[in-house]
């Protein structure tokens, strides 16, 4: 009979296996891979926490949305100063704020989970999120979504809130699908869910998760520098050999 410690132990490692499997394990050729390349599975997102030093990629990010799209986040058609003003007032202790960045290190998604500041509704908290027009179609926002109620849930978090427009049909999708309870009132509309408490399946699947996000950021992060290392060597070379050229004469 195993003893707990063993249990735990196992059932680690069984989650482990899952998380590699659906990351790197699971891999298809598509119709615009070469043949005989294989790439990543679609299934697992690295959705890694950001921090105080990723605020410029934020405003990019939020300054990049069209109008409409900056409409349906915030309530209102936000200009820049105002999104300026919103990520410089980011609370990073208090709060949760993650995001999707591609391999050019350019923030495509992010999600805002804002802890209550009353005692009152310490186990309340509210969901918010965008997705960069070109990412669209792939499930970003449904992936932050469940990303945001596992951690939120692991934080003694028991009733998540959504404040959407009415016409965020994509929002209160994602919150209905979650099984959220949808109120419209006018042309607002507010979904709450209730969150089951954490285990030790959720806590080790948190965890674990954090930590592939890290890891594929920081393989992102070495090849950015890498192009950026190349791209330099191959300026100088193109400058040598202007350079040379010059030197011969006509």
């Amino acid at each position: 009979m195993n003893t707990p410690s063993e249990t735990r132990t196992n059932r680690f490692t069984s989650l482990l296996r899952q998380w590699w499997r659906s990351a790197f394990g699971a891999a298809d050729v598509g119709p615009s891979a070469p043949a005989g390349v294989a790439r990543k599975s679609p299934s697992w997102v690295p959705i890694r926490s950001l921090s105080p030093r990723h605020k410029p990629r934020i405003v990019r990010h939020l300054q990049a949305l069209p109008a409409q799209d900056r409409y349906l986040r915030f309530g209102y058609a936000a200009t820049d100063e105002q999104i300026d003003r919103y990520v410089q007032g980011l609370n990073f202790v208090r709060d949760e704020i993650f995001g999707v960045f591609n391999r050019r290190l350019e923030l495509v998604a992010m999600a805002h989970l804002a802890y209550s500041v009353d005692p009152q509704w310490a186990t309340c908290a509210e969901f918010g999120v965008s997705v960069s027009p070109h990412q669209r179609g792939k499930g970003l926002g449904a992936k932050l979504f469940g990303h945001a109620v596992m951690h939120a849930r692991n934080q003694g978090v028991s009733l998540l809130f959504i404040h959407a427009l009415s016409e965020n049909v994509a929002m209160l999708k994602i919150a209905r699908h979650a099984g959220a309870a949808v109120q419209r009132d006018g042309s607002e509309s507010e979904a709450y869910l209730s969150l089951p408490q954490a285990t030790l399946d959720s806590q080790l699947s948190g965890l674990m998760q954090e930590q592939m996000a890290e890891l594929d950021y920081q393989l992102k992060m070495q090849a950015h520098q890498f192009r950026q290392w190349l791209a330099t060597v191959q300026e100088i070379r193109q400058g040598v050999r202007d350079a040379r050229d010059s030197s011969r004469g006509p």
